[in-house]
């Protein structure tokens, strides 16, 4: 045998390949799923507080629409403090197309968290049935 021809076995590499796709594990995913969670679970709260809130101001800004409609329409009708006071009166007085106090139609004046408004004389003022609430001015 010649030195010079001795099969070199070092040279043959076999190549095996890993097929390492770049992708999230499963702790990982339960990592984010679990934040979400947390933090969803600190804005539903907010949000629905917000929603009350902004449903509650509607409500007084109603009752001071309300109140001015009370005013103008004791002004022109010539009445006084101790008078009456009927809802459908006011209808005019919304500034409003068609606008009912506690109606269902198109431009009406009702309480968005579902309370109705009620009246009763000239000086006072009008109250809504949510007003355990806060919907009072």
């Amino acid at each position: 045998m010649d030195a010079g021809v001795t099969p070199c076995i070092c040279n043959i590499r076999m190549k095996i390949q890993f097929s390492r796709k770049a992708a999230f594990t499963l702790v990982e995913i339960m990592i984010v799923v679990a934040i979400i969670g947390l933090l969803a679970g600190i804005a539903i709260p907010n949000f629905i507080k917000a929603r009350e809130t902004a449903r509650k101001n509607a409500c007084i800004n109603n009752l001071r629409l309300i109140d001015s409609a009370i005013q103008q329409w004791a002004l022109e009708s010539n009445k006084n403090g101790t008078d009456n006071v009927v809802l459908d009166s006011l209808s005019p007085y919304l500034n409003r197309s068609g606008g009912q106090i506690n109606g269902t139609g198109t431009g009406a004046v009702k309480c968005p968290s579902g309370g109705t408004y009620s009246v009763s004389t000239v000086d006072t003022k009008p109250t809504c049935s949510k007003s355990a609430d806060g919907h009072s001015i």
